[in-house]
């Protein structure tokens, strides 16, 4: 097998500074940046953006995360960060309220992250926090005079126990809570800014907002940092003088978070859970609290029921949100009185979009399933047209990409049932070849037309130029489809979901697509536990590789950091009713399985444990099967290292190449 990492450690090279080249690899994929958080400046000239690209050396794998920005026409681009250490902590960065600075959280003096700013006029970043702990997010008041963080103070106790060996840890300790934090952004006259706590760390506070006239903060609370604390979730609202706390919005029944004030301080908007009690399939609604009193007031579903409000309009009169929408995604605009309608949407592709502070441009992270992401600006009035804004990508030679479309097929129910298809480059018509069956994560997660080429688990370009079709379906339970379709796989994972999955894959071989004797199937988390499922239940698959897979529904609840996940999908907890946890376990089909499986398992991985890859791989290789396993060290659910991520790249082509060819 070859290893591209080890020849890359031969020198010490940034992987963007490669020599081009002229056909698709994992080397190659790892070159594109990645373009996120782009926003556009208050008065609306400006527009900022995080780029991200790896840095492979003999002994660093990390991402390297730098600050731009450019006027909002695509001129006077320039980065406001350099260097070869990542000037950007947690994908955060924010404006000032007159256009002219930039906030961000960064650890580029050492230890720590902390809070600075960074006029875009040049300079040096100034730093604004020394803060002994840890800082999750922040926001800047709205009159600019203060800045607000959640954030864990370091305990003096626990360093200490660290550092004599009586560091035991307590699950679910409660002084992990986030809470709330101000400091001045002007210096006093001794050239100090001193943060004050604003609220006890009685509960987890992963959001918050400001109220326009900056008197005021409202804020989601967990009971604990535990992610299952989700369902209790809900809102209260601080006062910044006094300190006093209001309940807005406690159902015992809802999850309630991500509170956004209006512009005319009148309403919060908050996102709610729908139907009698929250469920991990996710159908939320917006919901309106008026500020003067009165109970909550619900607005009309939105068409996925699970909307990411993104800003209010300047004049208050409605939200913007966006949302997928079968494989894209979609701004829409919700009234504070009468129905959501489609602001934008786009006929291919997929982006991420959020709304300035002034209601008058969002900023967008755009791709296509041939064009990689960059950054783009639209007014929100007037033609909604997207300017690009950054050149990311733009000097990296692209080879040609192989066709992705949209295509629907019947399940065996009658259902329909959608996904995308990559045919390989070069494909012509009557051509069978080897097919991959390539599934997503959640359950809840959706294929969309993202770019091909990007750096990531799976070498999407790198199979179609080497001659491979690419089905990547959406079966019910998935987002983007409706509530009804993604509630669709409750106790029954592993059934008509699966069934919907092969359906598609004897869709392309009754077009004379897909060749039946070279087939291959993989996935990711869910998508992990689909085919580890799948070839327990069918020996048509040829190779498998099966990433971060739940493959014990019992033992998974026992150990992940979700207890209640599969409980909430199957009804009940296993010790008061066992049997839909062992049938729908792969690891009890195990004896039917003929397919060679890859193994691939973070060994940090809190929400899958790597015991569940361990269970898998062992019952294989005990019954003779061919099996391999690797372990990724400090990796959690998703690889985050570069050379890790090319690693897993070229085990999934070396794997499949292998057994399926």
């Amino acid at each position: 097998m070859r290893h591209p990492v080890f020849a890359l450690l031969a020198c010490t090279t940034l992987l963007a500074q490669a020599p081009a080249v002229t056909s698709w690899t994992p080397e190659l994929s790892l070159q594109f940046q990645t373009v996120t958080n782009v926003s556009v400046s208050p008065d609306g000239k400006s527009v900022a953006w995080i780029q991200t690209k790896p840095l492979l050396e003999t002994e660093r794998s990390e991402q390297i995360a730098h600050l731009w920005v450019a006027a909002s026409d695509g001129s006077r681009r320039i980065a406001l960060t350099r260097g070869d250490r990542s000037a950007i902590t947690g994908g955060l960065a924010r404006w000032s309220p007159d256009s002219q600075s930039l906030f961000f959280l960064s650890n580029r003096s050492g230890g720590s992250p902390q809070i600075y700013r960074m006029r875009i006029a040049g300079g040096e970043a100034e730093k604004l926090t020394d803060f002994k702990g840890a800082i999750g997010t922040f926001g800047l008041s709205p009159d600019g005079t203060t800045i607000a963080f959640t954030a864990r103070e370091t305990d003096p106790e626990e360093e200490k126990a660290k550092k004599e060996k009586r560091d035991m840890r307590i699950v679910d300790i409660p002084n992990q809570n986030q809470t709330l934090y101000l400091v001045p952004t002007a210096a006093d006259v001794d050239g100090k800014r001193k943060h004050r706590k604003l609220i006890d760390a009685k509960h987890h506070i992963p959001n918050f907002d400001w109220s326009p006239d900056s008197k005021a903060i409202a804020f989601t609370r967990w009971p604990g940092t535990l992610y299952d604390n989700w369902i209790k979730a809900d809102v209260a609202e601080v006062d910044i003088a006094t300190g006093a706390i209001k309940d807005l919005a406690a159902s015992a029944t809802a999850a309630e978070t991500d509170p956004q004030y209006s512009p005319d301080g009148k309403y919060i908007a908050i996102t709610r859970s729908s139907g009698p009690k929250p469920k991990w399939a996710f159908a939320n609604r917006i919901t309106l609290l008026a500020r003067a009193g009165g109970a909550p007031r619900e607005l009309p579903a939105t068409y996925d029921e699970q909307p990411r409000v993104i800003g209010w309009a300047k004049d208050s009169s409605k939200l913007y949100f966006t949302e997928a929408k079968r494989t894209r995604t979609y701004i829409g605009a919700m009234p504070i009185d009468g129905p959501p309608s489609v602001f934008y949407e786009i006929s291919r592709g997929v982006f991420t979009a959020d709304l300035n502070a002034t209601g008058t441009h969002f900023g967008l992270s755009f791709e296509t399933p041939d064009q990689p992401s960059e950054a783009y600006a639209m007014p929100v009035g007037g033609t909604t047209t997207m300017k690009r804004v950054s050149a990311a990508n733009s000097e990296i030679a692209k080879p040609a990409v192989g066709r992705t479309e949209a295509i629907t097929w019947k399940s065996k129910d009658g259902l329909d049932v959608e996904g995308l298809l990559t045919y390989p480059v070069g494909y012509k018509e009557g051509d069978k070849v080897p097919l991959i069956l390539n599934i997503h994560g959640g359950p809840t997660g959706v294929f969309n037309e993202g770019f091909l080429g990007k750096s990531g688990i799976y070498p999407l370009a790198v199979f179609a130029s080497k001659g491979y079709a690419i089905l990547r379906p959406n079966p019910r339970g998935s987002s983007g489809y409706g509530k009804d379709f993604r509630f669709a796989n409750y106790n029954d994972w592993g059934g008509k979901d699966y069934e919907d999955d092969q359906a598609g894959v004897d869709k392309l071989i009754q077009m004379g697509i897909a060749d039946p004797d070279r087939l291959a199937i993989m996935g990711w988390s869910y998508g992990g536990y689909m085919t580890s499922w799948t070839i327990t239940q069918t020996n048509r698959f040829k190779a498998a590789v099966i990433g971060a897979a739940v493959t014990n529904l019992w033992s998974f609840t026992g150990t992940a950091d979700i207890p209640g996940f599969i409980p909430d999908y199957f009804g009940g907890e296993p010790w008061d009713n066992i049997e839909p946890y062992r049938k729908h376990s792969p690891i009890t089909h195990i004896k039917n399985v003929k397919t060679p499986a890859l193994i691939l398992h973070g060994e940090a991985d809190d929400r899958v444990p790597v015991g569940q890859g361990y269970e898998y791989y062992n019952a294989l290789k005990r019954q003779g099967g061919i099996a391999k396993m690797v372990v990724y060290p400090r990796t959690p659910h998703g690889p985050r290292e570069p050379k890790f991520v090319l690693d897993i790249m070229q085990r999934h082509l070396d794997w499949v190449e292998k057994y399926v060819r």
